[in-house]
């Protein structure tokens, strides 16, 4: 299933550092049909009524604003702390080395509202499990997240399913 996406990724070995297989996809983004394709697949997979399709930085974005036209939804951002003008809530969450944090603005959303969660790839999933807080803690209605890409074997898409999160990927690679 989703074999002819699959096709559309390229791997990059050992990047950014050695023994990382870099599963790139600015090469599916170049592709329209491959592109239109991953956002119907996407569109389709989403259960219910959405309020909001929360992108996290930075390619989340672009599949957020993509998925939140069909779904008759608007566009939530989750950046990295600092970027956001105005007044922002803020979440950490643990790196290999050391901490990160990501915000969106405080009044981003209504408490009660259907949050989409929308990103390019899960891997350990410490950013999307932080975005997850952070809505949460803004009083959202988060119950489902999508990817395009899952590397299941660093447990991300297992985590957040822990949490409470209804987890779809179109493409699943194995390894780092």
């Amino acid at each position: 299933m989703n074999d002819d996406l699959k096709a559309l990724i390229r791997t990059i070995p050992d990047f950014p550092k050695p023994g990382i297989q870099f599963r790139d996809i600015t090469t599916l983004l170049l592709d329209p049909a491959g592109l239109a394709a991953t956002v119907e697949r996407m569109v389709a997979a989403t259960q219910g009524p959405v309020d909001l399709v929360a992108g996290i930085e930075a390619r989340g974005f672009l599949f957020a604003a993509a998925l939140a036209v069909p779904l008759n939804a608007g566009v939530l951002l989750i950046r990295k702390d600092g970027k956001l003008p105005g007044a922002t809530i803020a979440e950490d969450y643990a790196l290999e080395y050391g901490e990160d944090r990501i915000a969106m603005h405080e009044d981003a959303l209504v408490p009660g509202q259907r949050v989409l969660l929308v990103d390019d790839l899960i891997a350990t999933g410490g950013t999307a499990r932080a975005a997850v807080r952070l809505l949460r803690k803004a009083g959202a209605a988060v119950e489902q997240a999508q990817f395009v890409i899952d590397l299941p074997d660093l447990g991300g898409a297992a985590a957040l399913r822990a949490d409470g999160i209804r987890v779809d990927a179109l493409l699943s690679f194995a390894g780092h």
